[in-house]
């Protein structure tokens, strides 16, 4: 058997392969950094208080403009509508979406909306235990500023208040601010139209218990984040030009596994597997959201995001429990189910939690898990267990690299016995596999990072808390190392063409010196080594049989 590429190319040439992927790492990394804008932008916007003076309490029947040619009739607050007798079932909260001069654009590709209340402190009006408010929203969208709005959602929320204040609840701080955590208020997977225009009522019921002791609300203020144009187009970039990259190699590595006579062994089709699921989360499908209302794309990229973490944690598992298992058990994917499945689980359920949530926003962007305290201590759990599974997976990932070393050790021990210039050549490849191992405990180090990080990043704007600021060169670095990788791995496992004289060749099927009785060199490292099948020698070493 020729071997595959790692153990067969020439060492110059290696180091070539090896500073060159680390170039487009570097270049990764850079143009998020250099090239890209921050990944998202966070709008203000301070709702105006307007007028319902027809009593049109149907969001469909009239829509409230805070500025332009038709804005609607205004107030300053709240002493301004007593003094004018007007109910507070008359106000409408109203905010356009971007602001005045400005459009948006479906380079955007998502809007999330966070809102706060702005609540002042009174003696006779103070915020109970446990208040909920409940909102009438409208959602509203055109294309031109002299076109009709055309209602886009439209749904009642209740959204629990989580205040504080601060300061001595006395006559003379009346007035004084509550501080109130954010709450979440909308999510749109698409950003399709320019002009977005939100209608936002407090119905007033007391027979209802609607609206009943949330303190004086004095005014609604509501943050935009959507992503940046300028990164939107970088990472289309990106994906446009690793898709053909990855599918490319990824042919060519299965070609060259067919032409062989034997069948592909299990890790050369995990090898192959991994390549699908890079390409899968590559292809850039997202360009059909420029001109699609495509409101699903946030669900359809969590998916692949997940299918290719479920396939690169399995692949890392596989990857070393190969390099471990006797003979006898190898080659076969049920072994690992014990590890492969729990994987599998938590893919399930990262796919099951994100369906209660933006697959309902598909038909009702207010929706937010967030909003009950059910819903927050289960996101809230959720992320903290996934946190900490990542972290457990590493340290096991961690103690296979090092059984495997380990295992490696031990075989080392009988490399003394060969010749010279045997001897020179398996410490070279154990040496190559050794490397691979490290650069592969490396990516993984980065992509547990990258998914806690993620996960926090995506729930701060839920917990009000501290932030972490997350950079476009984390994310294009991040996304780089993946391709990189992969790539990486199906050119260095991929069949070699090289074929070596009888004494190399024959050094792939036994590790044993002249038959002619040199004892010093008549070893073997493994038991029966010519019934042993696989990618590398170092597999092959390491493939002991059961009796051993």
């Amino acid at each position: 058997m020729a071997g595959a590429i790692i153990e067969n190319m020439s060492t110059k040439k290696l180091v070539i392969v090896g500073l060159i992927l680390l170039l487009f790492q570097a270049f990764s990394f850079m143009v998020g950094g250099l090239i890209a804008p921050s990944p998202t932008t966070a709008v203000h916007y301070l709702a105006t208080k307007c007028v319902d003076s027809v009593k049109a309490h149907h969001q469909g029947k009239k829509w409230f403009m805070p500025w332009g040619p038709y804005q609607c009739d205004k107030i300053r607050d709240f002493d301004e509508a007593m003094a004018k007798r007007i109910e507070a079932n008359n106000i409408v909260f109203a905010v356009h979406i971007p602001l005045p001069n400005k459009e948006m654009s479906p380079w955007f590709q998502f809007m999330l909306v966070i809102l706060q209340f702005d609540i002042a402190f009174k003696m006779y009006n103070q915020i109970q235990e446990g208040a909920v408010a409940t909102l009438d929203v409208g959602l509203a969208y055109r294309d031109s500023t002299l076109s009709k709005w055309t209602e886009m959602a439209h749904s009642v929320e209740k959204r629990k208040l989580n205040c504080n204040f601060t300061t001595t609840k006395t006559v003379e701080n009346e007035g004084r601010y509550y501080e109130c955590d954010l709450l979440p208020f909308m999510e749109l997977g698409s950003v399709s139209h320019k002009y977005y225009l939100l209608n936002i009522r407090l119905p007033v019921s007391e027979r209802k218990n609607l609206n009943v002791g949330i303190g004086e609300i004095k005014d609604i203020r509501l943050v935009g984040i959507h992503q940046n144009g300028g990164f939107t187009k970088v990472w289309f970039a990106m994906k446009t030009f690793l898709t053909p990259s990855i599918l490319i190699i990824m042919i060519w590595y299965w070609r060259r596994i067919t032409m062989m006579s034997r069948p592909p062994v299990l890790l050369e089709k995990v090898i192959f597997a991994l390549g699908i699921s890079m390409t899968f989360i590559n292809i850039p499908v997202e360009w059909f959201s420029i001109g699609f209302d495509w409101t699903w794309m946030l669900l359809f990229g969590d998916i692949r995001q997940g299918v290719f973490y479920a396939m690169l944690l399995s692949f890392w598992i596989i990857f070393c429990g190969e390099h471990l298992m006797d003979q006898s058990e190898r080659n076969r994917l049920s072994v690992y189910w014990k590890q492969v499945g729990p994987i599998v689980f938590g893919s399930f359920c990262l796919f099951i939690f994100d369906m209660c949530e933006r697959g309902v926003q598909l038909t009702n962007p207010f929706y937010s898990i967030w909003a009950s305290d059910v819903g927050t201590e289960l996101a809230m759990a959720f992320i903290i267990v996934a946190g900490i599974c990542a972290c457990l997976y590493f340290l096991f990932l961690c103690f296979m690299v090092f059984q495997v070393f380990r295992n490696i050790s031990g075989k080392r021990s009988s490399l003394p016995a060969m010749t010279k210039a045997r001897r020179l050549h398996y410490e070279g490849l154990i040496f190559r596999f050794k490397f691979l191992m490290l650069v592969t405990l490396a990516c993984a180090a980065m992509t547990v990072i990258f998914f806690i990080v993620s996960q926090v990043n995506e729930g701060h704007w839920h917990w009000g808390d501290y932030t972490v600021q997350v950079n476009s060169a984390f994310f294009t670095g991040i996304y780089g190392m993946w391709n990189l990788y992969v790539f990486a791995l199906m050119f260095l496992y991929a069949p070699s063409h090289k074929r070596y004289g009888d004494e190399q060749s024959s050094a792939g099927t036994c590790y044993c010196g002249d038959q002619g009785g040199n004892s010093g060199e008549d070893i073997q490292l493994t038991t029966t080594i010519t019934h042993v099948d696989g990618p590398t020698e170092v597999y092959k070493m390491m493939g002991k049989e059961s009796q051993e």
